[in-house]
């Protein structure tokens, strides 16, 4: 069965400039991601997968080339058209969670849904389901500081598909967990992926974690290939998903 886009990067570049100094990031990069699938781009600090994550988020604009989220050109609408997409049709996670100290884990959930202006009671409702889903059905009523680093990623995943986006992007979610942690969070994006019909981009310098993906791509000194074809450590870790 043919798989259906619903990310696609073109050609994209980007340079960033400091008085005559430029430096390209990323150099012609092309990519599609799938519907429901789970990909990872993996690379050193500095490889660029950030810098494109950012673009594909409509959180940084490329120099050059077109990135479009179900054939619609993200880059051609306006600032307000971008905001509404970021919010009801892209999720995003971070390696440090980004939670709003003063509130609730359910309210910081829900803040996303308060945002788009639906019903303030089915948000709330909503918000409680993932939170029950993500193992913290406990934790409704507490705040980021009462929460260990594993809960509050949880609650950030929850916080990501709070209005059902079509894609969720994840920036190192597991950089900040220990091994136990990150291994909850990995599982559970699969899950939730594999649930809600959600596609996932994480990019990630952690091979093992990035082996249980659907999908894994290699971003070194702003180019994208696919993973096997870098060292050949990489190659042993991707093909066995194990320590070499």
């Amino acid at each position: 069965m043919k798989q259906e886009i619903l990310l696609e990067v073109n050609q994209v570049s980007k340079v960033y400039t400091e008085g005559r100094l430029e430096t390209k990031v990323l150099h012609n990069v092309d990519l599609q991601v799938f519907k429901g699938e789970q990909l990872a781009i993996v690379g050193s600090s500095g490889s660029g997968k950030s810098t494109l994550l950012h673009i594909m988020g409509t959180l940084d604009r490329p120099s050059e080339g077109k990135v479009s989220l179900d054939g619609e050109d993200l880059y051609a609408l306006s600032n307000g058209r971008q905001a509404i997409i970021r919010n009801k049709d892209l999720g995003f996670i971070y390696q440090f969670h980004h939670l709003l100290p003063e509130f609730s884990a359910l309210e910081n959930v829900a803040m996303p849904g308060f945002i788009a202006g639906r019903n303030r009671k089915l948000v709330i409702e909503d918000a409680k389901a993932l939170l029950t889903r993500v193992g913290l059905a406990h934790r409704l009523e507490h705040i980021p500081a009462e929460m260990s680093g594993g809960e509050r990623q949880r609650v950030a995943i929850a916080r990501a598909l709070i209005n059902k986006p079509k894609l969720v992007l994840a920036d190192e979610p597991t950089g900040n967990l220990d091994v136990k942690s990150g291994d909850t969070v990995y599982e559970l994006i699969k899950e939730l992926s594999l649930q809600l019909g959600t596609a996932f981009v994480v990019v990630t310098h952690d091979l093992q974690l990035a082996a249980r993906m659907d999908r894994q791509l290699h971003m070194k000194d702003g180019y994208l290939m696919p993973l096997t074809t870098g060292t050949p450590d990489t190659q042993a870790h991707i093909h066995t998903g194990k320590d070499a």
